[in-house]
């Protein structure tokens, strides 16, 4: 049976609804797709891609971290409302309104750059982990990958989320940092309320790599895929019990959404801000990774401050690689039709696992070949910047559909904050090649 919006549906009344105390309750319940989804946007590579714009244009661009807050809010809550209502996760949506070439596609440029991204983000937790324990990185690399891959087909949705919901807070090692720094505050207020507009080729290849990390397509899939996770996990096992969601549903996802997109840019205006007003100020530009970020602090910062932002690297890197990994095993499952979800089992969803298993390894294979991840990375974030809009063209079709998002489509500002993004995306794609 379909499950009921509030107020009254074919003459039914619906359930009541919840007191302050219960809402209350139910919200601190319901936190988790969108705060996980908001902190594994700040993984290894993004917290390096944000390092290296704080460390060539100082704070020139603290105010992107204003704009994308909301803009990220929006598109992340269109695709939980996706998975929330319909039941079934982006690829599962997109497979009804756009051709099967089409979704793989998207599936393949997906599982491409997320390989990258794991990659990249394995090295930078060994390479952290090497200088905070002299230990060789390349042991810290398989051991990484092995327990990341070992958690994630053996433990089942709820208790991967409960552990991911812990991680998110070493995200605070970075404010603390830039607080441990010291910063001119009438300054940082100045350039993060007044945009500049870059003036740049580099500049605004900058601008497309920051807007690629923080509104990424894989965050895109796993925010509604981790939405049927929830409903499966609360015992809705079936399409029909997942259609539909009452409005105090999609307001606790709202939430959810919002606090998981404003942690997710508090951290990156504080790493920009932290290599801005250290590496930057000293004229340290020539930044490529995490680990040079936080070895560079040392010297201005304190060992302190260095060491906080090394943990971070570390911490975060067990939240963002099952979500990369994941997310692409999502977007190939749905399109092609594979058993697939963190509740089964190995042996219930094998190629979906499989998917999973083979994508970090390869992570790993790219990191022992000599592939230099760094500026293969620079360059992913900003492919996911040009091609992000595209998906976001298919994410507002789906998400305006009455009949496939079950009468409750998307709301007119959601679609407009959407809309916009899309079109910023579309200009500072076309404006790097062109300036």
């Amino acid at each position: 049976m379909q499950k009921q919006h509030a107020g009254t549906v074919n003459g039914q009344e619906t359930p009541p609804r919840l007191g302050p105390s219960q809402w209350i309750q139910s919200l601190l319940r319901s936190l988790g797709p969108g705060v996980i989804t908001g902190a594994a946007d700040d993984d290894p590579s993004g917290i390096a891609t944000y390092s290296v714009a704080g460390a060539q244009l100082g704070t020139r661009l603290l105010w992107t971290a204003l704009i994308t807050w909301p803009l990220m809010a929006a598109v992340q809550m269109m695709c939980a409302r996706i998975g929330k209502v319909t039941g079934q996760g982006l690829a599962g949506n997109l497979k009804q309104r756009f051709p099967k070439w089409l979704l793989l596609t998207f599936a393949t440029a997906l599982l491409i750059a997320n390989v990258i991204n794991i990659g990249a983000d394995l090295a930078g937790m060994a390479d952290a982990s090497a200088m905070l324990s002299g230990i060789n990185a390349h042991w810290f690399l398989i051991a990484f990958a092995v327990v990341i891959s070992w958690a994630t087909v053996q433990l089942r949705y709820h208790q991967i989320a409960n552990v991911l919901k812990w991680l998110v807070l070493v995200l605070f090692a970075y404010p603390i940092t830039a607080f441990v720094v010291g910063a001119n505050w009438g300054q940082v207020l100045r350039d993060a309320l007044v945009p500049s507009v870059p003036q740049s080729r580099d500049e605004w290849a900058m601008l497309v790599a920051i807007l690629g990390t923080t509104i990424s397509p894989y965050l895109f899939f796993w925010q509604a895929s981790e939405e049927v996770e929830e409903e499966k996990s609360a015992g809705q096992r079936t399409l029909a019990l997942r259609r539909g969601a009452t409005s105090e549903e999609l307001a606790l996802r709202n939430i959810d959404v919002g606090v998981g997109a404003f942690f997710s840019n508090m951290v990156m205006f504080f790493i920009i801000l932290t290599t801005a007003i250290t590496l930057n100020r000293h004229g340290i530009t020539k930044i490529e990774t995490a680990k040079q970020a936080a070895e560079a602090l040392r010297p201005f910062a304190g060992k302190f401050a260095s060491t906080l932002f090394t943990v971070g690297i570390v911490g975060v890197g067990f939240l963002a690689i099952p979500t990369l990994a994941g997310s692409a095993a999502y977007a190939f499952a749905e399109t092609l039709g594979w058993r697939q979800g963190l509740n089964k089992k190995l042996r219930q969803a094998r190629w979906f696992y499989a998917l999973i298993l083979v994508s970090t390894g390869v992570g790993v294979g790219l990191d022992f070949i000599g592939i230099n991840p760094v500026k293969a990375l620079y360059w992913t974030a900003v492919i996911n910047g040009l091609l992000a809009p595209f998906l976001l063209v298919a994410i507002l079709i789906v998400a305006s559909d009455k009949k496939l998002m079950q009468g409750q489509p998307s709301s007119r500002l959601g679609w407009v904050i959407v809309s916009v993004t899309a079109v910023a995306m579309f200009v500072a794609g076309v404006a790097m090649f062109v300036v």
